[in-house]
């Protein structure tokens, strides 16, 4: 069932020992949102807590600082930022929560998620979850204090690329204002968000880079990262969220995609980031995934890696005809 913003936050008032669910391979987004959230409700003295199936990326260690951890047994779920249940973890941990969510707070117009009720805002179409989950903070009436507004600024900068891509909005800038007015060092957090990078993910990044490939005529350029990749260089999938954007900044580029060998050697998880008028979402859709017009992603299991490469070159290629075609380009 669809429900508004009011419908969420009344929802929310009305329940405790909450739990939190923050998507697999977690980004600022899903961590920003899911401990904002938390530290709200502890605001109104609910217990609250969040849970990921992956651990917290090392750029990202201070969003969680200052938010309590709290032990009880979980009476009410929420997933955050997450648009279909393969996105929770592994199976053996999704299991879990498949068929227990509460509430799914998301901001992906692909969202398949089976939740007990569904708060997404249909305008405008937020850039971020965070803008969502702000909305229902301050329904709450839940006081924002430093901690809540570090983590709606890192989910609102994160999702719209540190305000460069092409879904920021008005509202975007005037809601990552009213959190800097809070009092936020905002540039710490760019710095440890958008410029540091560890020893392990450098090494990672030139081994993905030196993978890349090009297809159609430099519209669309490719990279691999493997498992020998993450060994050669003490690196891990946590790491990899810079490296998916670095294809689609190539000069002519409408296309970049990133394949991501996971460690069960059948699957391999696909992130597309697209420049117009080329559609991400479009894309992903074609092998059973979604997301947004700039960024999307899927996951192919039992396909070697040159099944993988040929299903994701074909879907690629389908939509930059369509798409230039539309535009007489």
């Amino acid at each position: 069932m669809r429900i508004d913003v009011k419908q969420a936050s009344e929802l929310l008032r009305q329940q405790d020992n909450i739990l939190i669910l923050a998507h697999e391979n977690p980004d600022g987004d899903t961590l920003g949102c899911a401990y904002a959230l938390c530290r709200a409700l502890h605001n109104l003295n609910k217990k609250a807590r969040v849970a990921c199936a992956d651990k917290t990326p090392h750029i990202f260690d201070f969003i969680p600082r200052g938010v309590e951890v709290q032990d009880f047994e979980e009476q009410f779920i929420v997933s955050v930022d997450i648009a279909d249940m393969s996105l929770l973890g592994d199976e053996e941990y999704a299991a879990q929560y498949r068929e227990r969510i509460d509430l799914c707070v998301d901001h992906h117009g692909s969202n398949s998620m089976t939740a007990k009720y569904i708060c997404m805002e249909e305008e405008p179409e937020a850039a971020a979850c965070a803008e969502t989950v702000l909305l229902i903070i301050r329904e709450l009436g839940a006081p924002i204090d430093e901690i809540i507004a570090r983590c709606i600024y890192v989910g609102i900068t994160t999702d719209t690329g540190c305000f460069r891509y092409s879904n920021t909005t008005s509202r975007s800038l005037r809601m990552a204002a009213d959190m800097v007015d809070v009092g936020l060092n905002t540039g710490k957090i760019n710095k440890l968000t958008f410029e540091t990078r560890t020893k392990t993910y450098t090494a990672l990044e030139t081994l993905a880079l030196s993978s890349m490939k090009m297809f159609f005529d430099g519209k669309c350029a490719v990279i691999k990262i493997t498992q020998d990749m993450y060994e050669k260089s003490g690196s891990d999938e946590s790491e990899t969220h810079p490296i998916t954007a670095i294809p689609r900044q190539i000069e002519g580029v409408l296309v970049g995609a990133a394949i991501k060998e996971t460690k069960d050697g059948a699957t391999y998880k696909i992130s597309v980031r697209t420049n117009a008028p080329a559609n991400a979402a479009n894309i992903c859709a074609k092998m059973g995934g979604g997301g947004h017009r700039r960024a999307a992603g899927c996951a192919l299991k039992g396909r070697t890696l040159e099944e993988v490469y040929e299903t994701l070159i074909n879907a690629i290629g389908e939509e930059l005809e369509q798409a230039l075609k539309e535009t007489g380009e």
